[in-house]
């Protein structure tokens, strides 16, 4: 039984389904989610990981499947808009960016960013009353809404969350600060999204590895010349900067650290 990896919707990453039959690259199929049967595209064919599936493809997608996928998109462009009308109504502190009509049409799936929870009861019971059908609100994180949209980062390639196939992995503050970029302040650091950027994440073990045994900024080390404070470490050269208490500024390897 092969690992396929499908993409279903446009705002969480592919995952992996198992298929008894064979499919290729680019070919639209059904999928069972937790709520309906939907059509997802393959990304993947035969991927290879470990990684148990999260459900099977049920078959391939046939025409009619495609023209009601296809004359749902159009739909959701006109209930998004109604959607944001009530959210405002409300006064509630969200932003919705996008929605999915289940292949079943039963279904409404509104996804949407906030800074925090939000009680959206009232929104649902509005929704469903107005387009006569289940509502299920999905809230999403700032990066996940970046890789929806897509686009470029200050280094001019394409943004890491849209290109990457899996989960977006956690950065953390501390993949800058073991980078010695921190300093440079969350601006700087900082992608489309407004988290810091995925690419900290790149190298941030190697530099875990040339930092071991080396010593923190502004801790105090004794070295031949006397005891001074470590101005500045550099993991690639292994040097260590360090003003002696004479005032002196002097390089050492760490292995010159008494």
């Amino acid at each position: 039984m092969a690992k396929i990896l499908v993409r279903v919707y446009s705002w969480e990453s592919p995952k992996l389904y198992s298929s008894e039959t064979e499919v290729a690259k680019g070919e639209r199929v059904i999928v069972a989610t937790d709520y309906a049967n939907e059509l997802g595209i393959v990304e993947e064919a035969n991927a290879g990981t470990h990684e148990e599936p999260a459900g099977r493809i049920l078959r391939m997608a046939t025409s009619r499947d495609r023209e009601v996928f296809e004359q749902y998109e159009t739909q959701k462009e006109e209930l998004i808009p109604l959607c944001k009308a009530e959210v405002k109504k409300l006064g509630l502190e969200m932003k919705v960016i996008d929605a999915r009509i289940s292949l079943d049409g039963k279904q409404v799936i509104f996804v949407f960013t906030a800074d925090g929870r939000v009680d959206f009861r009232e929104l649902v019971k509005i929704l469903s009353k107005e387009f006569k059908k289940t509502i299920r609100m999905q809230q999403i994180g700032s990066r996940d809404e970046a890789r929806k949209l897509g686009g470029f980062g200050i280094c001019g390639r394409k943004l890491c969350c849209a290109m990457s196939k899996g989960n977006i992995q956690s950065i953390s503050t501390d993949m800058a600060r073991v980078q010695q970029i921190s300093h440079r302040g969350t601006e700087r650091i900082s992608g489309l999204c407004g988290r810091l950027m995925c690419c900290l994440a790149y190298e941030a073990q190697q530099y875990q590895e040339m930092l071991d045994g080396m010593p923190e900024p502004y801790s105090i080390v004794h070295t031949k010349e006397g005891k001074g404070t470590v101005i500045e470490v550099n993991g690639i050269t292994q040097e260590i900067k360090v003003k002696l208490d004479k005032g002196q500024y002097i390089n050492i390897k760490k292995e010159d650290i008494k």
